[in-house]
């Protein structure tokens, strides 16, 4: 039982409040006209997504570390930590990591939890907290890890270092780093793409460490011009409830409306603006016989333009 490993991110949470202090207080001082920035009522929220995203985590860990102790136990396979092997588990993790986010970004079910950490106008220090308190939806893609002898303390250690790693990246103070760092690390350059909400940069950049599995994977796009923060269609509300859930509360609207269970479980499975394709009206009729679909133009409650294909 690896036991003295420790929480990364509980032990980080001075180090968030210094960097984001130095960070408010340098846009006093050097202010960007170009930048997003501060604004109170969005930090405050923020950071209040954050503090509840502690709480419910704790509670779906409970369900988790059953599920993962069962499978766990019923492994033969054993993978021990020690000096070695540890980096060779946050690499492991990491792979997984890019496509459980990826998968968050192109399945509406997913993204319903993800949508909360892409719902500010802002892109600061302060944005890296603004995390869903729905997060139960991550936990199978860590199953390959959990099955091939990985201890459930020991993915808990990575996923933390994981996630405390991508708190420097939400910033705009920071411009691109040398050419080596670019290539292999999510840097903030890399991650502000990720954040906009352009078409050319939407569901691009989902590494968390490392930025070469989306090199890999065809999903790598660089920061050419200055990205616009938020949804494809923004939600206005500070409001930490309505933004933890609204997606939600569209997506049980789009399910009442369904008109089968095909349209119900594309709804669910499929991208976050996919809407079903209506029936051709018949030659003749009184209705105009406009095309079945007009779907590149139009936007829904997801936050995304339908019919864009999904990366």
């Amino acid at each position: 039982m690896p036991s003295n490993l420790p929480d990364a991110v509980l032990w980080s949470i001075p180090a968030f409040v210094l960097l984001t202090v130095v960070e408010m207080v340098s846009y006093r001082f050097h202010p960007d006209e170009d930048a997003a920035g501060y604004a109170a009522k969005d930090a405050v929220t923020s950071v209040t997504m954050g503090l509840g995203s502690l709480v419910f985590d704790l509670l779906w860990k409970l369900p988790i570390v059953a599920v993962y102790t069962a499978v766990h136990a019923l492994t033969p396979l054993r993978v021990p930590v020690l000096w070695w092997t540890v980096p060779v588990m946050l690499l492991a993790q990491d792979f997984f990591y890019y496509w459980s986010h990826r998968g968050h970004h192109v399945i509406r079910i997913l993204w319903a939890c993800h949508v909360v950490h892409h719902s500010s106008r802002r892109f600061n220090l302060t944005t890296a907290l603004r995390q869903p308190w729905t997060s139960l939806t991550v936990w199978p893609f860590y199953l390959p890890l959990i099955a091939c002898g990985v201890h459930p303390a020991a993915l808990a250690f990575c996923s933390s270092a994981n996630l405390v790693y991508q708190f420097w990246v939400h910033t705009e103070r920071i411009d691109k780093l040398p050419r080596p760092f670019e290539y292999v690390l999510n840097t903030p350059s890399h991650h502000r793409v990720h954040h906009a909400s352009q078409g050319g940069y939407l569901d691009r950049n989902f590494g968390g460490i490392l930025i070469v599995w989306d090199r890999l994977f065809g999903s790598f796009v660089p920061e050419t011009e200055r990205p616009v923060y938020g949804l494809t269609k923004n939600i206005d509300t500070y409001n930490p409830l309505r933004v933890a859930t609204h997606e939600y509360a569209a997506l049980a609207r789009d399910l009442r409306a369904a008109r089968g269970w095909r349209d119900r479980a594309g709804h669910v499975l499929r991208g976050p603006g996919w809407q079903p394709v209506q029936e051709a009206v018949p030659a003749g009729s009184a209705v105009s016989a406009a095309p079945a679909a007009r779907t590149a133009e139009r936007t829904t409650d997801a936050g995304r333009p339908e019919g864009r294909p999904a990366h």
